[in-house]
């Protein structure tokens, strides 16, 4: 199995899916790799990209917090507790920090503000903008969102890591989004859990990906990947780096996978 994160990955930072990395993708399929993609990206955000991408298995989807069908139904959904949301929803109103929760595979905001909308063109999701995310959100979301400048997120990371540790995990998934999921919740143990379903060892997956996010699935894979230029942490977690979207990074994944 290949665990396949998408943007930044095999999707370009303007949205862009390169043929030479989509005949690559083809390759591996062919040679009887199963591709899932394992994305932060809601699953009306993901559904696309995988249609375009030929893939029918499983989807890992909300940073590993749900595990869907590309029927939409749900095999696995470990959202984030209403009050432990509120802290964080609590802090970034606090700092003047835009932040978003999902019920329903809604978007949901506060207020309409640019950074709300950066976000809504990137996922390809309508914004709904609510008038108070407490009572909104409902018993649990499968993560939250804060959309900021990459400085300010690389500042304020340690800070809620140091805050939140042991009871949620902070990650990038793209330089300005700093993502929360449940401490149960990473793409390492939706994989681990749709390879338990398939059948398959840990010993034979790989996973790659770009952002923190896919730091711990990378570690879990029997081979990780890194791209190129990813943060230190993702690339201490790889077995190897390649190029990113573009670049022929899948070739080489598929000439690695292929031949093993």
């Amino acid at each position: 199995m290949l665990a396949l994160d998408l943007d930044g990955t095999i999707i370009d930072p303007r949205l862009n899916l390169d043929p030479r990395d989509g005949a690559a993708l083809e390759r591996i399929k062919a040679a009887g790799v199963e591709v899932i993609a394992c994305t932060g990206r809601p699953f009306p955000g993901a559904l696309p990209w995988v249609q375009q991408l030929g893939l029918d298995g499983p989807i890992v989807c909300y940073q590993g917090a749900q595990v869907r069908m590309p029927d939409g139904e749900t095999i696995l959904d470990q959202g984030i507790a209403h009050d432990l949301a509120m802290e964080v929803i609590r802090f970034a109103r606090e700092r003047n920090l835009h932040v978003q929760a999902y019920r329903d595979d809604l978007l949901l905001i506060e207020r309409d503000r640019p950074e709300a909308h950066e976000y809504s063109e990137h996922a390809g999701m309508e914004i709904h903008v609510v008038g108070d995310l407490d009572e909104a959100m409902g018993a649990t979301t499968p993560k939250l969102v804060i959309v900021a400048s990459s400085v300010a997120l690389e500042q304020l990371l340690p800070e809620v890591r140091r805050r939140w540790a042991g009871r949620l995990i902070a990650a990038t998934s793209m330089p300005t989004y700093l993502e929360f999921t449940s401490v149960e919740s990473d793409k390492a143990s939706a994989l681990q859990f749709v390879c338990e379903r398939l059948g398959i060892p840990q010993a034979e997956t790989a996973a790659v990906g770009d952002g923190r996010n896919d730091a711990s699935m990378i570690a879990w894979a029997g081979l990780g990947v890194a791209i190129e230029g990813s943060p230190p942490e993702v690339q201490a977690s790889a077995d190897r780096t390649i190029p990113g979207p573009g670049h022929d990074g899948i070739k080489q994944l598929a000439d690695l996978l292929v031949e093993s």
